[in-house]
């Protein structure tokens, strides 16, 4: 069995990264008009996803936190996939 050390050995914070990578990988391509809306927005949300679990990482000895930036992190997940 693997030992977790960090956030970042986690497989969804991996995929998560990979994902933000990806995104802004893409909306470089969008159109100059979206510059400032949509692409800013989904960048930041997509960002927000890692951020979020690294925070609840941090947060793991305390339950409630912990979930509270799990959900957090899932809230960032649901506003990017829009």
């Amino acid at each position: 069995m693997t030992q977790i050390n960090s956030f970042k050995d986690l497989i969804v914070y991996q995929k998560a990264f990979k994902l933000a990578m990806d995104i802004f990988e893409i909306t470089k391509s969008y159109p100059k008009e979206e510059k400032y809306s949509l692409t800013d927005q989904i960048r930041r949300s997509s960002k927000s996803v890692t951020s979020c679990m690294a925070e609840s990482w941090a947060k793991r000895r305390y339950v409630k936190s912990f979930i509270s930036k799990l959900t957090d992190s899932l809230g960032e997940e649901y506003e990017t996939a829009l």
